[in-house]
């Protein structure tokens, strides 16, 4: 007879019950996840630099408030010299065909790029479902899923085994609300009930995935959109111990409640709980054939994204636009498959870590860097606060990290033969080593400071960022 203790936890629909469920130990282990914003918005494929292609509808079918007047007027003059006045965003459906998508491919590039998981936008704003939603085409009374339009094939249900077969963990972005679904205009209360609760329930039930990514939620408090009561049923009827949940479910929500917190093109964010920055390679999540090489971050400040959001105890989400016939651009490819020789060397640093004391070590000067540079490429912060900054602004000379008594601290840039690291409490037994190399590094100390010397390696491998492991650091907690 199984215990009081053995029986699972009932969860109630109150955020102090759903609050206590603990978040499982993999996501903040992973640190490195990848998003995938995918649908007919990949037909038109457009925006103006610097916004989101994924809202193509809203921008071509809704109505501009008076600040946004110019924004709207771009988008319907593109809209209307390519496809018509008249043509409805619906028929994207139809055009999005996803006839090149080969879902192996994408699982196996994604592990190659060091991701531990991977979150697929299972519905986007404009109501379009990548699985056999049934909910999704009886709204808009037309086929208006990925089984019924366009590819005639479940999207969701592909890659979920495809990812799931590599060994990462594979979630889901659900939107909560739908621009111009008639039912939501009309009667916001129904469309909860009738709408998006069974239509929620319907995909965690049919994939049992281990993220529910929602979205959308801005509009409606979240008492109106039930979400406690879907979050308790789904933690009371799921059984995988890896589900976790982000924190976007009822307007003012956001960082408050949640299995993990949420940015979005944020610059420096730090928190104890289970966080989570998200944000494309380029400027859009959703492909923009309007972005130019130049408007893609390199993957030194990627690269160097990561290390600055772990330091602060988050993960990075880094998103990919696919086109509509379902290849990922090479320039996405490119920068995943970076990130990924980059971590074969140093992701011990990453993966699995801690934050430290401190999240890093400072030059002297301004550190007012502002999260979005020159060049409108909003990662140039990163390459601003370390390696080209403005004359009299500080930069940050190391990310840290830990493992239990294990310190890493990340360099920006290796400058001289020697490098001071500032406040570590080694102790007599403790060594120091350049990841990627075995021999130990010669170390003195001066003043409750460390001076690392890197005269004795002659074969330094040209990096975005160097990782130095310390052992035996005092006072460290996991």
């Amino acid at each position: 007879m199984l215990s009081a203790f053995a029986q699972p936890k009932r969860y109630e629909a109150t955020w102090a019950s759903l609050d206590s469920r603990p978040a499982p130990p993999w996501f903040s282990d992973a640190k490195f996840g990848i998003f995938v914003h995918w649908g007919p918005y990949a037909v038109p494929a457009w925006a103006p630099k610097g916004n989101y292609s994924e809202w193509y509808q809203y921008w071509v079918e809704g109505k501009a408030t008076e600040g946004q007047k110019d924004l709207y007027a771009a988008f319907k003059k593109h809209h209307e010299q390519v496809y018509g006045k008249d043509f409805a965003y619906s028929h994207f459906g139809d055009m999005f065909k996803a006839e090149d998508f080969e879902p192996n491919d994408w699982a196996k590039l994604f592990a190659a790029s060091g991701a531990k998981y991977v979150v697929l936008t299972s519905k986007h704003h404009d109501g379009f479902a990548l699985w056999p939603s049934a909910e999704a085409s009886k709204a808009f009374n037309r086929p208006w899923n990925s089984t019924v339009a366009g590819p005639k094939r479940d999207l969701a249900g592909d890659l979920f085994k495809a990812v799931k077969s590599t060994g990462l963990k594979m979630g889901f972005y659900y939107s909560l609300f739908e621009w111009f679904n008639p039912m939501y205009n009309q009667d916001k209360n129904r469309f909860v009930n009738e709408h998006f609760l069974p239509q929620a329930k319907d995909l965690v039930t049919r994939y049992n995935p281990d993220i529910l990514w929602a979205d959308g939620e801005w509009e409606l408090t979240d008492e109106q959109w039930k979400s406690k009561e879907l979050l308790a049923w789904i933690y009371n009827h799921n059984t995988n111990p890896n589900l976790i949940v982000n924190d976007r479910w009822g307007k003012d929500i956001r960082k408050h409640h949640g299995g993990f917190y949420t940015t979005e093109y944020g610059a420096d964010f730090a928190s104890n709980h289970p966080w989570e920055e998200c944000r494309g390679i380029g400027q859009s999540f959703g492909y923009n054939q309007n972005e130019d090489l130049q408007d893609y971050n390199s993957a030194q400040s990627l690269i160097l994204m990561l290390a600055n959001i772990v330091s602060n105890g988050g993960n990075l989400l880094l998103d990919i636009g696919p086109t509509a016939g379902g290849k990922i651009p090479p320039v996405m490819q490119e920068r995943l498959l970076q990130i990924g020789e980059w971590l074969k060397v140093n992701g011990e640093a990453i993966y699995g870590t801690h934050r430290w004391t401190v999240a890093s070590q400072w030059s002297a000067g301004k550190r007012d860097t502002k999260p979005v540079a020159e060049g409108g490429v909003s990662g140039n912060f990163i390459l601003k606060q370390t390696v080209t900054p403005d004359a009299g602004y500080a930069v940050k000379q190391a990310f840290f990290t830990h493992k239990n008594n294990t310190l890493y601290a990340i360099l920006p840039q290796l400058t001289g033969g020697k490098f001071v690291l500032q406040n570590v409490p080694v102790q007599q037994s403790s060594t120091v080593t350049l990841l990627g190399h075995t021999k130990p590094l010669t170390w003195t100390k001066s003043k409750g400071n460390i001076i690392v010397d890197f005269s004795g390696l002659k074969d330094i491998t040209p990096s975005v960022a160097y990782t130095l492991k310390i052992s035996n650091v005092t006072g460290a907690q996991n």
